[in-house]
């Protein structure tokens, strides 16, 4: 595998940002390691980062890299800052910016990359499982799958928690999302987003979520499983003890990645 990063600008954002990209690579002699290269155009996932962190966390504390390799896919792990992946009431529009402007910068830079939906996954953690649901019900066209780890599903409910029981995050939040009037059936409401695309009788994202029973946010997560269940989405999730910390996370992105490719390959 090759790891590259990357400085570069966003037009959107008028600033410059960065990203960490794996690329597959074909190798032998590499001890430990064995690097696979699958034929044709890359498979892409756009990993997502949670509140406290930025786009190099998923290499610190994961093995993400050593997954990937066996995969022969690529893997796009851009910074998005604390703004939920929205165009903030601020007049920041990072959802502009990692729904349309970065995937065509990636197909730009590195042309490998398959510009198929089905060949494109959103993934994440916490505050980045919020985003990749949100690519996967915003920008199907071009995110044909989602897949949230102890994401903020229920982005209501989080935000009616950060209002009431944290109130340092108050001007944070109302700064992200507006108020709460603002919020509630609004494209950054995941129920609502998903309401919506699934009246439009398209094509709708495949969907997996896992969330530690442990986690404050598990009861939200329920809430838009059987919502989205619902509404018919083809949803894996999948529940287990465990609380809001990487030791779960470095797990079930191995699991993720074998859903998403329909794989039962060993990845450790």
């Amino acid at each position: 595998m090759a790891l590259l990063h990357v400085d570069f600008f966003s037009t959107v954002l008028g600033m410059s940002m960065n990203m960490d990209v794996i690329l597959p690579q074909q190798t032998w002699g590499q001890i430990g390691m064995e690097g696979m290269c699958a034929e044709g155009k890359y498979k892409t996932m756009y990993l997502l980062h949670g509140m406290s962190d930025d786009q190099t966390i998923w290499q610190r504390r994961t093995s993400v890299e050593r997954y990937a390799a066996k995969l022969g896919i690529a893997v796009v792990m851009p910074t998005t800052h604390l703004a939920f992946y929205t165009d903030t009431t601020y007049g920041m529009k990072y959802w502009t910016f990692i729904s349309r402007e970065l995937p065509e910068i990636c197909r730009t830079f590195f042309p490998q990359m398959s510009d198929k939906p089905e060949d494109t996954l959103a993934a994440g953690l916490s505050m980045g499982g919020y985003g990749a649901w949100k690519l996967g019900l915003g920008a199907s066209q071009t995110f044909g799958a989602a897949a949230s780890l102890s994401g903020v599903l229920d982005i209501m409910k989080g935000y009616r928690k950060n209002m009431q029981e944290n109130t340092k995050n108050l001007p944070l939040f109302q700064g992200i999302f507006g108020s709460e009037e603002q919020l509630k059936d609004s494209d950054n409401d995941l129920f609502a987003l998903a309401g919506r695309l699934a009246a439009q009788k398209k094509a709708l994202p495949r969907l997996y979520a896992w969330c530690g029973t442990e986690d404050t946010l598990y009861e939200g997560n329920l809430s838009a499983w059987k919502y989205v269940k619902d509404l018919g989405y083809d949803l894996t999730c999948q529940a287990s003890p465990g609380d809001h910390q990487w030791k779960y996370w470095d797990e079930k992105i191995q699991d993720v990645l074998r859903w998403w490719l329909e794989t039962d390959l060993d990845l450790q």
